[in-house]
């Protein structure tokens, strides 16, 4: 492309008014990283950053008196930088410079610097290009690595020296496999070698800073990708070795059972091809974690796994604790649906009565229909009969769902022993103690407590014994004592 077909992707109010602003106060100033990668690619981007030759704070700043009470400004002197929050963009400024690291940290040494300097010091040659906003260069194109070449070719490659970029700060190793992921491109084979060698590096970044990677990862089309990537690079073991230890299969007399490692990852992207929510693609990954833990060798029934729902959803709150995920709703949620995540198959397997259906449904709650989501793309055999025959019987299963709801509704929406028939029994006038027996009795139904009219009853006399009050006549449908018959 040339500068005037780069000018068009910029040709907006902001870049227009930065570069004014920059050209006012003599600066070069350059639209850089990531944003620019995906104006290329056509990929939505709202974070904007700009770096400017000299200090960018100072830019900012003139940019935010420009843009006035439509926008935010916030300095971070400590780190040399500034952010403008304006509508749905946030624009952020720092001046170009060139770092140097320890080996015991990724926090690095800044100094002044070039943007040659700046661009170099860039994990990947993709994000490693800056087009120029001021108005005498305006949309001109800086791609000192090709990285324009590199995503043509959907490849990720550092810079420099990728074992020199990865010991420097490892996090690099993530963010690597997580745009592959993200991106649908290669890793270059030099970079995926260095990761490979560099991996214990990754000992030194934050559990937090993994987990915001894993969870980009997760969120991308085809997160096996990544999950793979990270085996391949020997980082799986290292940052979550119980998903680690699901891989292999055991043979005892030649009998063998499923690599787990590799059914969950097919799990996972049947979840991710129904589903866009996060913590339910969590649900797909750790389903079977249990599974390491409860295997054992049967004669007859050859490998079982007996109980590792159970033994996972016990596993979930350790696993968040390691991972530094939320400890929250999003971790019971994630808990409950590996607890469960057999019980639909065992529904199916026997007859779908309607109060298996209501435990199952009382048991999930408002997770049931992400539940259904999880057991169907748990099927995952190549036997095309027994899938089809599987997914029939979920069929049936959520018919049945429908069914107990609309069933369920009808009875808890009218009383099993009426006000005229409780007034009957007792012998009461129209009063508030009528509705007080009506109100816990539907509470009752409501809560699966009385299945049946004569439950109901029941409930009836127990209330009216604690009111204190006896009752005079049978329900409607007994006679009374004068019209019974003796033999």
């Amino acid at each position: 492309m040339q500068a005037t077909e780069y000018s068009s992707l910029i040709d907006s109010r902001v870049f227009h008014l930065v570069g004014e602003v920059a050209d006012s106060m003599g600066r070069e100033c350059y639209v850089v990283g990531g944003y620019v990668r995906d104006l290329i690619i056509h990929r939505h981007s709202k974070d904007i950053d700009f770096v400017t030759i000299g200090a960018g704070i100072e830019v900012a700043q003139a940019v935010a008196a420009r843009l006035g009470n439509k926008s935010h400004l916030a300095v971070y002197r400590n780190f040399g930088t500034a952010q403008i929050h304006c509508g749905d963009d946030e624009l952020e400024f720092v001046g170009a410079r060139r770092e140097s690291y320890d080996r015991q940290s990724r926090k690095p040494v800044v100094e002044d610097g070039t943007l040659d300097d700046d661009l170099a010091r860039r994990d990947f040659t993709i994000n490693a290009m800056a087009i120029c906003v001021n108005a005498g260069r305006f949309g001109e194109l800086v791609d000192r690595y090709d990285g324009l070449g590199d995503i043509s070719r959907r490849i990720i490659r550092t810079p420099l020296d990728p074992d020199i970029t990865f010991s420097d700060d490892p996090l690099r190793m993530m963010r690597a496999i997580r745009f592959a992921t993200q991106l649908g491109f290669d890793i270059y084979p030099e970079t995926l070698d260095a990761i490979t060698r560099n991996a214990s590096r990754i000992g030194i970044i934050s559990r937090e800073r993994i987990a915001d990677e894993l969870n980009k990862i997760m969120a991308s089309p085809v997160p096996s990708t990544g999950w793979l990537l990270l085996r391949q690079t020997g980082l799986l073991p290292l940052i979550f070795p119980q998903l680690a230890a699901m891989e292999g299969i055991s043979r005892v007399n030649g009998r063998g059972h499923k690599d787990n490692f590799f059914h969950t990852l097919a799990v996972l992207d049947n979840v991710a091809k129904a589903s866009g929510n996060l913590w339910l693609r969590w649900a797909a990954l750790l389903h079977d974690i249990g599974k390491p833990a409860t295997k054992h060798w049967d004669e007859k029934l050859g490998w079982t796994f007996h109980n590792h729902d159970f033994v996972g959803s016990k596993m979930i709150p350790d696993i968040f604790r390691h991972l530094k995920l939320p400890l929250n709703d999003k971790m019971k949620y994630v808990r409950t649906l590996v607890g469960l995540h057999m019980r639909p198959i065992a529904l199916v397997e026997d007859e779908v009565t309607d109060s298996a259906v209501r435990r199952l449904s009382n048991y999930a709650q408002e997770y049931r229909d992400d539940l259904m989501i999880l057991a169907k793309a748990d099927i995952t055999s190549r036997n095309e009969e027994k899938r089809a025959r599987f997914l029939a019987n979920f069929a049936i299963v959520e018919e049945k769902f429908k069914a107990v709801e609309a069933k369920d509704f009808e009875r808890n929406r009218k009383p099993l022993v009426r006000g005229d028939e409780i007034m009957h029994i007792f012998n009461l006038p129209q009063s508030p103690a009528v509705g007080k027996f009506i109100s816990a009795l539907l509470e009752a139904q409501r809560e699966d407590q009385i299945p049946d009219r004569d439950s109901a009853l029941q409930f009836v006399y127990r209330m009216g014994k604690e009111m204190g009050i006896e009752p005079v006549n049978p329900p409607f449908d007994m006679p009374s004592p004068s019209q019974e018959t003796t033999e």
